[in-house]
């Protein structure tokens, strides 16, 4: 996934301006595609000069102008092109693991210390994944599909704090 892909999904539900798109992406996909403010502008820039969306200014008194997004057809077209392309699996590349790939140079409770920290790191996005409003039946296939991407998120975190539990068990049937 790029960030254009991305944007484009967002312009398709509805028009918004680069702040309000920030703010959905943090609410939404930031959760497993994050960006910042000046990414989002310049993604959006080149969407425009690419015809795949559409700005409109909206003039406003004593506050900037507001530029609205708006995904064109030749954008709907790039976006379901994407969505139907085949897709390969990334390269995996993570440092927490080969962190403890190469941590037996470490004493044991600094070890521990290197568990407990991703524990803590995990229950926190986990806690906010699970304060999210969930209606308690979706309204529409798209928010089916966005329901299903935070289980998603919820299931990997609860997955891999069960893993660190396991592993924290392991080790302290060899560790001291």
């Amino acid at each position: 996934m790029s960030l254009r892909h991305a944007i484009l999904g967002l312009l398709s539900i509805k028009p918004m301006s680069g702040y309000e798109l920030k703010k959905v992406i943090d609410e939404s996909v930031g959760h497993f595609w994050s960006t910042d403010q000046s990414q989002v502008y310049r993604t959006l820039a080149d969407l425009v000069d690419g015809g795949l969306a559409s700005r409109r200014t909206i003039v406003q008194e004593e506050r900037p102008n507001m530029h609205v997004h708006s995904v064109t057809d030749r954008g709907l077209a790039e976006l379901d092109s994407w969505l139907t392309a085949p897709l390969r699996m990334p390269p995996t590349r993570d440092p927490f693991l080969a962190r403890l790939f190469f941590a037996d140079r470490l004493p044991p409770e600094r070890i521990r210390e290197l568990l407990d920290a991703r524990r803590r790191e995990l229950s926190e996005e986990l806690a906010a994944l699970e304060t999210l409003a969930v209606p308690a039946e979706a309204a529409d296939l798209g928010q089916e599909l966005r329901l299903a991407t935070l289980d998603y998120g919820i299931s990997v975190g609860r997955a891999e704090i069960a893993w660190l539990d396991s592993t924290q068990r392991r080790l302290e049937r060899i560790t001291p």
